[in-house]
């Protein structure tokens, strides 16, 4: 594990909540895939503060974590950034903490005595770990009590992520690099998903979390995605059932889900 320091100033903190559903309440959530995009940044933020968070890590971050260096050094607390990769956190610029281990795999004591989180999130990352349930037994560990574990994950089952998930690994790769031309292996690689507890459903998930130890947990799903935008009469049909389902809150075809528990 390599660390290099970053500097932080004093956190101005929010009225303390009791409750995830109380922290979250504030920023007025729209349950939409863009919503979800354009206010992570800010909801890590706004976790920070309201708990007073000193230190964070960041789960799967590699070359690109969610604050810079000058907006981090405006937050007031420590962020290490960690990937399984050794090559992907070598593309990080200077001044980054980073961790190098797998949050499925088995922590050493070195990473556990390093831990004392008080926020750990991520981007896009659980859906490719192949036990999901151990990697949240995982990030568990390595959380301080009272901290909190936040994932943004796109979800089953969703049309889109379910065929990911049941084609071959090296065609759904080629599928995405030909949708979005900027995945490419240099810049912006795709890895193989496995979706596992990937899921926009409170009932599905709190109780393997709580069974593991977290006192609270939170599930906002998200509708709609991108995907059909190519395609004018499919995506039309999307939007309507889109509409639909958000309406109702027909978790079953969420397109995305942050998933918070805490310690």
């Amino acid at each position: 594990m390599s660390v290099t320091e970053i500097s932080a100033v004093p956190v101005s903190r929010h009225p303390a909540a009791a409750t995830l559903a109380q922290a979250l309440a504030p920023l007025g959530v729209e349950h939409t895939e863009a919503w979800a995009w354009e206010n992570y940044e800010r909801v890590v933020r706004h976790l920070t503060e309201t708990f007073g968070a000193k230190k964070l890590i960041e789960i799967g971050g590699g070359r690109d974590p969610l604050f810079g260096r000058e907006a981090l050094s405006h937050m007031g607390a420590e962020l290490t950034v960690n990937d399984i990769s050794e090559t992907e956190l070598a593309e990080l610029p200077k001044g980054y903490r980073t961790a190098c281990f797998d949050i499925a795999g088995d922590l050493s004591a070195a990473e556990l005595g390093r831990a004392g989180y008080d926020l750990a999130f991520s981007r896009m990352v659980f859906e490719h770990v192949a036990d999901g349930q151990r990697a949240w037994s995982n990030l568990y560990r390595i959380l301080s009590p009272g901290g909190v574990g936040l994932a943004f994950v796109p979800t089953l089952y969703a049309f889109p992520f379910v065929v990911n998930w049941l084609i071959p690994d090296q065609l759904a790769a080629s599928i995405v690099k030909s949708i979005y031309k900027n995945r490419t292996d240099e810049s912006d690689p795709v890895f193989p998903a496995r979706y596992s507890w990937t899921f926009a459903s409170e009932r599905k998930l709190a109780p393997m979390l709580k069974a593991i130890g977290y006192r609270d947990v939170m599930v906002i799903p998200f509708y709609g995605h991108e995907y059909y935008r190519p395609f004018p009469i499919v995506r039309d049909i999307h939007a309507r059932f889109t509409k639909l389902a958000r309406a109702r809150d027909w978790r079953f075809f969420a397109s995305y889900a942050y998933i918070a528990a805490r310690k």
